[in-house]
């Protein structure tokens, strides 16, 4: 009893404390929370528990959700054939450059997937901090279409680690293009059932709203899709990130929907996530012989890979603009980590190797954030003289 009051006191301090460190420390509230996690994770304060576990899982499941609500549906089916194109060029680098990366240094194949993992979790933290600009928004819409494949790709190693390439891999393929299927028509009734009936969205959401309609829906709709792929056995997190999208896509009138969804999320449930991540990081591991070497070296080339890739969309951001976006996507923090603890737990990576990733996640938050806010500092100093 006297170690679960010491947990929970711990958290409640960590949550309300970490925006003062941050702020005193001039960096972003998300890797403060994940090293107070990890050091006083380490000074034994904060420990396993099965409560713990969940509220951690359904707070990396609702920073997905936050993602999705970034992205409108309608937005994205009707960008340009010219961006859709780039996209898919950057995607191919991505995976060529880890593919020719991996051989060279005869990683193991896991490695082809973990290096160009892409994830929109943390860009939603970004565009807190800086607003709805031109690279964000490109930044969105490239990282949700890279995300999707992300996640398709994670679903299906996940059943490869799990179940070996066989019947239970074939399954899961199937099942998840039966789901995508689903999806799309779905999302293409909901598209024609509003147009005809527009008065619908005001009904299920009304403007003037004291019953928290609009919360209670977007609770209802995360928790049936992740009810969904907890039937079909994929990837939950696939689910969490599609409930999201449905927000902005068929409720454009609540524009305040998504920060409002976003406030309780980065207040409570996100925070306690980064610090289950901190906690679950042993710091003894430091000292793991060529651990840092490993980690630092997983950090440059994640991210150096994804610069160049981003420089395909020079013509519509500049150079500046394209950099950053690229910078964006080099926090796969979520995704990275769930990938690697499947990876270790099938015996794909040994200890040293996950120890490194979580170790890059972490490096890659932390520098990556400081990158962006010196780059943006820079640019309003520029402007203004």
């Amino acid at each position: 009893m006297n170690d679960n009051i010491a947990l929970i006191t711990t958290i409640s301090l960590i949550i309300i404390f970490s925006p003062f460190f941050a702020k005193f420390l001039k960096l972003p509230t998300t890797p403060i929370e994940i090293i107070l996690g990890s050091v006083l994770g380490y000074a034994g304060f904060i420990h396993s528990e099965h409560l713990f576990d969940i509220i951690a899982e359904l707070g990396f499941l609702y920073l997905m959700f936050i993602a999705g609500t970034e992205i409108n549906l309608k937005n994205v089916l009707q960008t340009s054939s010219t961006i859709i194109k780039k996209v898919v060029i950057y995607l191919i680098f991505l995976y060529s450059f880890s593919i020719i990366f991996s051989i060279h240094f005869q990683l193991g194949k896991i490695f082809m997937v973990l290096l160009p993992l892409i994830s929109v979790g943390l860009v939603a933290t970004l565009s807190k901090e800086y607003g709805k600009t031109p690279w964000l928004s490109l930044s969105m819409t490239v990282g949700g279409i890279g995300e999707v494949a992300s996640i398709v790709i994670l679903t299906i190693t996940s059943a490869a680690l799990e179940s070996g390439i066989g019947i239970g891999l074939f399954q899961t393929i199937l099942a998840l293009i039966a789901f995508l299927v689903f999806m799309f028509l779905l999302f293409r009734a909901m598209q024609l059932l509003f147009w005809w009936y527009p008065v619908l969205s005001t009904i299920l959401m009304p403007h003037e709203d004291n019953k928290e309609q609009d919360i209670r829906l977007s609770m209802g709709i995360f928790f049936l899709l992740i009810g969904a792929m907890l039937y079909l056995h994929l990837e939950l997190a696939f689910g969490a990130f599609l409930a999201g999208i449905f927000i902005p896509t068929f409720f454009e009138h609540k524009h305040e929907l998504p920060e409002k969804l976003a406030s309780y999320g980065f207040g409570f449930l996100i925070p306690i996530f980064f610090i289950h991540i901190g906690s679950s990081f042993n710091l003894d591991a430091l000292f793991m012989t060529g651990l840092i070497e490993k980690a630092l070296t997983i950090t440059a080339v994640m991210i150096i890979m994804r610069i160049i890739a981003s420089l395909v969309f020079i013509q519509e951001l500049g150079v500046r603009g394209a950099i950053l976006m690229g910078l964006s996507h080099s926090m796969p923090l979520t995704l990275l980590i769930a990938m690697a603890t499947l990876a270790f737990t099938a015996d794909s990576i040994d200890k040293l190797h996950y120890f490194a990733f979580i170790l890059a996640a972490l490096f890659q938050v932390i520098s990556v954030m400081i990158v962006i806010k010196v780059i943006h500092i820079f640019k309003q100093k520029t402007v203004s003289q």
